[in-house]
């Protein structure tokens, strides 16, 4: 299966239905009364984790996902149906983007995991709602408000709870081959792995964990050579990293370094993970005496001597892994700080603008309104009613007087978002 790790896809959630005018006409009904139904909801778009998935080739052929509208209402006051919601599975470890404000939407980290990306619209209630001891036939009912619309990426990164990292064709591979039921491409030549797999390693019979094995990093990595920033995103989430070294290099200590030098560089403080250093390849000519330079540079390193080819050496790497994974926390993605502002918009009275009024020019007028666009999403301007419901809007929320002291005068034009009216003073 082809390994795809980054879309971008535009999502509609479904429109809610509008609510109807009706009334009760039936023989022995006297005085029927209002009785317009409610519009259905639109449906939602929701992501869902999916241990079944393992990649988003999925959403690389659909690029454009819509919900279903919600139906309008019906009479007797009946209800439109409302719209399914689409459900998108992708595999965990998946975050989506906005691509509006590179706000995170949403951070699929466990299965099951469900989050609503797009909002489908509500249904706009019937006439019979609107009926009054002043108004008991209300011409009056409200339209159904727009789903979101949003284009959105969405970026796998894995989750695993150990990474591999080393240079192309250090032995990584073959490690994760010997130590789980994994078969990844083994090859002797640079960049076998282009793509990250996954193996459980099982210790004992009460411990297990995931390791990742990733394509190998080169120097300047972390500004995108070679593979760069597609390597380097997926150990993002790893708890500990295994730093295999080949000791059958010329200068094993210059690989180590390059290595923890694009770490240090790439803005995921993978520099901070705890690293176990496997010293590959111990069969190969000089292996010791490179050990032993590495050991009096690096004293404080745990370094495990291995030939992985024969699965000689790797059990103490095994042990040693699970007596640390326990004692080490998830590492965040996103700082604490900045949590609140990653979260999915949703909407709050408080924090909503009231209106700001701009000049165009000479007779021309732009108003700017959260909650007045909110309103209006329900209005039917067309309907004299509605038109009428408007105005009082504009009336009761201040933005008349407001016009009027700003120099706004008599027939001027007034435009918010798509809609415009002329301003009219009354006699």
């Amino acid at each position: 299966m082809q390994f795809i790790d980054k879309v971008k896809v535009h999502l509609k959630a479904g429109n809610g239905g509008d609510g109807i005018v009706a009334f009760r006409r039936e023989k022995y009904v006297p005085l029927g009364g209002p009785a317009g139904g409610d519009g259905g909801n639109g449906g939602s778009i929701v992501f869902v984790a999916d241990t079944n998935k393992s990649t988003l080739l999925d959403q690389r052929f659909h690029r454009s996902i819509k919900a279903e509208n919600g139906e309008r209402g019906k009479t007797k006051g009946m209800f439109g149906a409302s719209a399914e919601d689409v459900i998108v599975k992708v595999p965990v470890g998946t975050i989506v983007k906005d691509l509006a404000d590179e706000r995170v939407l949403a951070d699929l980290t466990a299965d099951g995991q469900r989050e609503v990306i797009c909002q489908g619209g509500k249904g706009g209630r019937g006439n019979r709602h609107f009926a009054t001891s002043r108004n008991t036939a209300p011409e009056h009912a409200e339209l159904g408000t727009s789903g979101e619309e949003r284009d959105v990426e969405i970026e796998l990164k894995l989750l695993a709870d150990v990474g591999l990292v080393g240079l192309p064709s250090v032995g990584k591979s073959t490690l994760l081959s010997v130590v789980s039921a994994a078969r990844p491409e083994i090859a002797d030549y640079p960049f076998t792995t282009l793509t990250p797999q996954l193996g459980m390693v099982k210790v004992d019979n009460t411990f297990s964990f995931v390791m990742a094995d990733l394509p190998g990093l080169i120097e300047g990595a972390a500004e995108g050579k070679g593979l760069g920033h597609d390597f380097l995103k997926h150990i993002e989430r790893c708890r500990l990293l295994v730093h295999v070294l080949d000791m059958g290099h010329e200068d094993p200590i210059q690989d180590y370094e390059v290595i923890n030098r694009e770490l240090a560089d790439y803005p995921g403080k993978l520099s901070e993970r705890i690293q176990l250093i496997l010293c590959n390849k111990m069969d190969e000519e000089g292996a010791e005496e490179k050990l032993q330079a590495f050991r009096e540079k690096y004293p404080d390193r745990e370094v495990f001597p291995a030939s992985t080819l024969i699965n000689e050496g790797t059990e103490a790497l095994l042990w040693r892994i699970k007596q640390l994974l326990p004692e080490i926390p998830l590492y965040p993605l996103y700082d604490t700080e900045l949590s609140v502002e990653k979260k999915v918009f949703r909407y709050d009275p408080e924090e909503e603008k009231e209106f700001a009024i701009f000049r165009e020019g000479e007779h021309l007028w732009r108003l700017e309104s959260e909650k007045l666009l909110r309103r209006m999403d329900r209005l039917d301007l067309h309907q004299e009613e509605d038109a009428l419901r408007f105005a009082r809007l504009l009336r009761n929320m201040g933005i008349e007087e407001a016009l009027r002291q700003e120099g706004c005068q008599n027939g001027d034009e007034v435009y918010i978002g798509d809609f415009a009216f002329d301003f009219v003073e009354e006699d």
